[in-house]
């Protein structure tokens, strides 16, 4: 989430662009926003499925197995870091927009190219594929906290959906695993109380509901832990 200073932009005709969604008068969107989105989606998916065939196979995945042996993981990936990246974004734009932003998701090409070399060359994945650019509106530190604190709530809630996936097996239960694992992470990694980071305007803001996040993420961890007996298994295909 990146919030920009008026005069930055063309407030009146990023607005006179937007379209509305159908059924949802304070959301808008534009056919960019959707591109984006879509791509950024598939994207950061493909990344960690590249990912999960690193700790499958323990070396780096052969260009045919780029395409042959990755439609179980990308399967995992697109129902879940997908997924949750991009609801913990969208959040931020949906709460941006209801107090009078204009608000949409923009990738970063160059991140995602990075994004991709890294984990395709050397296992690491550092997923940053674009953020939402929120400009003008009545932000003041309260509406600041709460469309900061909108994303990490959001992948708290997908943690407590994915839950009773655990109860299942197979593809499902990979699913439910790393989909609450996934969700925990970024919601504990951006409620960090500095920098960039939600965490810092979420502090600034109110400080009781920054622990109330913050301890229901170590709930979660400690629910996981105590659902889950068998240890993390790497290759779940």
């Amino acid at each position: 989430m990146e919030y920009q200073e008026k005069g930055t932009l063309d407030y009146e005709k990023l607005h006179s662009d937007a379209v509305r969604l159908s059924g949802m008068r304070r959301i808008r969107t534009s056919n960019t926003e959707i591109t984006h989105i879509l791509i950024a989606w598939v994207a950061i998916s493909y990344a960690f499925a590249i990912l999960l065939l690193w700790f499958n196979f323990g070396r780096r995945p052969m260009t045919e197995e780029l395409f042959s042996g990755i439609a179980s993981p990308l399967a995992i990936s697109l129902s879940t870091v997908g997924i949750s990246f991009l609801v913990h974004e969208l959040s931020h734009k949906v709460v941006a927009q209801r107090y009078g932003s204009w608000a949409e998701f923009r990738m970063n090409p160059m991140m995602l190219f990075i994004m991709l070399f890294l984990v395709y060359n050397y296992g690491i994945l550092f997923a940053a594929p674009g953020a939402v650019m929120i400009y003008g509106g009545m932000i003041g530190r309260r509406e600041n906290g709460r469309i900061s604190v909108a994303g990490p709530l959001s992948n708290i809630l997908l943690a407590f959906m994915f839950l009773p996936l655990l109860s299942e097996g197979g593809i499902i239960y990979e699913i439910g695993r790393y989909g609450v694992l996934i969700n925990i992470a970024l919601a504990l990694f951006n409620m960090l109380p500095f920098g960039i980071f939600d965490g810092r305007k979420v502090w600034a803001w109110n400080k009781l509901v920054y622990l109330l996040v913050v301890i229901t993420g170590i709930f979660l961890v400690m629910l996981y832990i105590g659902m889950t007996t068998a240890p993390v298994n790497p290759a779940p295909f």
